[in-house]
C-alpha cells in the first residue's frame, strides 16, 4: 500500500481529533472503566452463569488500543494491578498508532490476530479522498459482508487460532493475576474472546451477546466525530459507509459461530481442537473465574 505525504498528514490528524475529543459513552453496564484516552475498556466479571454462580470482577479486562493513555488513565489503570496486557494488532497498527502507553513495569505481549486488512483497507479508503472509490471499496454491502468474512478468519485461520488458544491458556494460568487483553477497536478480535470466555464460562448466550454488542454502545461518540470530522475536512462526503466497519453486530458473531459449526461441529471441539485447550485448561478457567 502506498501512502503520500497528504494522507499520513490527514490520517494523522483524524486520530489526533479523535484522540483529543474521545470520551466513553454511557455507562450502562457498570463494568465500563472511564479514561481519556480509550474509550472501551471494561472488567468482565460480573456476569452471571446458568448455575447462578457469578464470574469474578477484577480479574480479566477487555480493551480497546492504550497507546493514547493520558497520566491520569495511567494511574486509573495502574490500580487494575494487570500481571499481563496482551495485544492483539498486527505490526501495521502498532506503527502507525503507536506502541502500549502502559504503567511503568508492564510490557505488552504482542499476540498478532489478522484483521483480514481491515485496518489498511480504512487507510486506503480514507487517504484516498475520492468518494468514487470509497463507494467502490465500501459501499453496496460490501463493508458487512468484508467484516463477516474478518469474523470467520477467527475460526479457519491457524495463527488466529493459536493467539486466542494462547490468550484463555493464559487466563486459565494467571493464578487470578488480573490481565487485560486488546486490539484497536476492542470489539471484534477482542470482542470475539470475550464472547468465547463467558461463553466457555457458563454465562447465558444473551448476556454473551449483550456484552459483545455493548462495544456499539461506548464506542458510539466516539466514532460519530470521527465521522463528522473526516466529513468537515473533506476526506469523505459520505462517512455513514464507515459505519459497518465501526459497528459490532449480531451477523458478524453469527458468521464466526456458523465457522465454528462448519469445522468443528459445535463451540466445544473449537474450543479444544481448534485452539488446543485441554479438558484441564478449560476446568481451570471456570475454577479461576467463576465463584
Amino acid at each position: 500500500m502506498t501512502l503520500t505525504r497528504r494522507t499520513l498528514l490527514t490520517t494523522a490528524t483524524a486520530a489526533a481529533f479523535v484522540a483529543t475529543t474521545g470520551t466513553a459513552g454511557a455507562n450502562t453496564a457498570g463494568r465500563h472503566i472511564p479514561l481519556q484516552g480509550a474509550v472501551n475498556v471494561r472488567d468482565l466479571g460480573g456476569h452471571r452463569t446458568y448455575d447462578g454462580e457469578t464470574v469474578r470482577p477484577g480479574l480479566v479486562h477487555r480493551g480497546d488500543a492504550l497507546h493514547r493513555l493520558t497520566d491520569a488513565d495511567l494511574v486509573t489503570v495502574s490500580g487494575l494491578r494487570l500481571a499481563e496486557v496482551i495485544d492483539f494488532r498486527i505490526p501495521l497498527e502498532v506503527q502507525y498508532d503507536g506502541a502500549d502507553r502502559l504503567p511503568g513495569g508492564l510490557t505488552p505481549v504482542s499476540r498478532p490476530v489478522t484483521d483480514n486488512g481491515l485496518y489498511a483497507r480504512l487507510r486506503t479508503a480514507i487517504g484516498s479522498a475520492d468518494p468514487v472509490r470509497q463507494e467502490e471499496m465500501l459501499g453496496g454491502g460490501r463493508a458487512a459482508a468484508f467484516m463477516r468474512e474478518v469474523y470467520r478468519t477467527f475460526v479457519t485461520g491457524s495463527a488466529n487460532r493459536a493467539a486466542f488458544g494462547a490468550t484463555l491458556r493464559d487466563v486459565a494460568s494467571a493464578g487470578r493475576a488480573p490481565l487485560l487483553y486488546h486490539c484497536t477497536a476492542g470489539k471484534d478480535r477482542t470482542g470475539w474472546t470475550s464472547w468465547l470466555l463467558l461463553t466457555a464460562l457458563g454465562v447465558p448466550a444473551s448476556a454473551a451477546l449483550a456484552d459483545y454488542l455493548a462495544s456499539n454502545t461506548y464506542r458510539a461518540a466516539y466514532d460519530a466525530r470521527l465521522r463528522a470530522y473526516l466529513r468537515q475536512a473533506g476526506l469523505m462526503r459520505n462517512p455513514d459507509l464507515l459505519i459497518p466497519l465501526q459497528e459490532v453486530r449480531q451477523e458478524y458473531l453469527d458468521a464466526a459461530r456458523a465457522a465454528v459449526s462448519e469445522a468443528y461441529g459445535g463451540l466445544y471441539r473449537y474450543l479444544t481442537a481448534g485452539l488446543g485447550l485441554d479438558h484441564r485448561t478449560l476446568a481451570a478457567l471456570r475454577a479461576q473465574l467463576v465463584g
